[in-house]
């Protein structure tokens, strides 16, 4: 349901250019009609996915090898190399994915970032925490989504906090390890790059409303093909991604804006989720899902704007955890290209602060585009407005007011 609801579009879009075969941990559903075969394997499995891989191989002359989520990156890697065809090394992609080797690398190569300290035990994170002074962030050094990610403000909240942290960082791959960091005080944006035989192309620069506190859910995104501020962060995402040793393909990477100069959160070697790449593709006519396929078979990407214009979407959340009721789109507004929702009339909605994540607490989201960025954040505001949604509070928890969720 989450993948399709988020990466449905560029599926569509490398369906369109490519005969397209998919190893997947079940088999497809809504996705067939865009597929020419599929395997059934455990992408995280390196055994099974190689033999899934080989089987494919064996029915289809393959051109090339991606994936779009981030759990997967580094055995995709490993699967291409197998099989001869372009891709980054996984060496570089495991650099990626454990973020206390991302920020050694950004310190070796002068890349501006956190201070940033790993840990095993909650004891060894008060220390750190003293060390950087608070506030500071927790995180897993290998995950996704902003999942485990949580901010602590006093060393009264620190216990609870590192629990929050280590739980999630527990599952991890590369590390399961706890990161303590520099708290980095100013708006977060997100760069859309596109590296090709090791030539970047900064494509657009994405920003983004964080909230819920002290979680960082990502509320709503802005993609204006005309920002100014594409010129501040550029260079340090160009400096971030050669420090990993990204060679080929899409980046999607993460910074925070401090008293006006860039500092880096980590970089994601692969397209960004949240319908990011569609609101690229809408403000600028590039087209990230194919550049990355395109990549991934040989090939130069166009990389070429066709449009100038700005695509904003708000993703819709629950003011308090409870069931969801009703939820309903009322008459559309001008500028809005779609509303899309994930969850059902009886579903549980968790918010981060009752233990859930954005995979519980997301209703789903709506998408607007206009001339300007203002224009089109006004469009989702108002189209947000028009939405009917209903949900009936747990008794655990307390409702606050509809701008918690704003």
């Amino acid at each position: 349901m989450e993948a399709q609801a988020y990466r449905g579009t560029c599926l569509k879009s490398v369906a369109a250019h490519y005969d397209v075969v998919l190893i997947s941990g079940a088999a497809p559903t809504r996705e067939k009609k865009f597929l020419l075969d599929y395997e059934v394997a455990d992408p995280a499995d390196q055994a099974a996915l190689t033999a899934a891989g080989r089987a494919l191989a064996e029915r289809h002359p393959l051109a090339g090898v991606m994936t779009w989520t981030e759990w997967y990156l580094v055995p995709v890697a490993r699967l291409a190399r197998w099989l001869g065809l372009p891709t980054t090394a996984p060496e570089a992609l495991k650099s990626c994915r454990n973020k206390h080797t991302s920020r050694s690398l950004f310190a070796r190569h002068g890349v501006p970032s956190a201070t940033s300290v790993s840990v095993r035990t909650e004891h060894e994170a008060a220390a750190a925490a003293r060390r950087i002074g608070f506030p500071v962030v927790l995180k897993p050094a290998a995950h996704a989504a902003s999942m485990g990610v949580i901010r602590v403000d006093t060393a009264e909240e620190l216990s609870a906090a590192y629990a929050f942290a280590a739980q999630t960082a527990g599952h991890g791959v590369e590390s399961t390890q706890v990161l303590v960091e520099e708290y980095l005080d100013g708006p977060e944006v997100s760069v859309e790059c596109v590296t090709h035989h090791g030539q970047i192309t900064v494509v657009a620069v994405t920003r983004k409303t964080v909230g819920i506190p002290p979680h960082f859910e990502e509320l709503a995104h802005l993609v204006d093909a005309n920002d100014p501020l594409l010129a501040t962060v550029a260079p340090a995402a160009v400096a971030a991604i050669d420090a990993l040793g990204v060679t080929d393909g899409v980046s999607h990477v993460e910074i925070r804006v401090v008293n006006g100069r860039p500092r880096l959160i980590e970089v994601n070697a692969r397209i960004a989720g949240d319908m990011i790449s569609h609101l690229v593709h809408l403000a600028t006519g590039v087209d990230l899902a194919r550049a990355a396929a395109d990549i991934a078979c040989g090939r130069t990407p166009d990389l070429t704007p066709t449009r100038h214009q700005a695509a904003a979407i708000r993703f819709i959340y629950p003011a308090y955890s409870g069931t969801l009721t009703a939820r309903r789109d009322t008459e559309p507004t001008g500028g809005v290209e779609r509303v899309r929702f994930q969850r059902q009339a009886g579903d549980q909605l968790v918010l981060p602060q009752d233990g859930g994540d954005l995979f519980t607490s997301r209703i789903g989201y709506l998408i607007t585009t206009g001339p300007t960025a203002t224009i089109a954040q006004a469009r989702a505001q108002e189209a947000y407005r028009n939405l009917d949604i209903q949900v009936a509070a747990d008794l655990q928890t307390i409702p606050v007011t509809r701008e918690h969720a704003a």
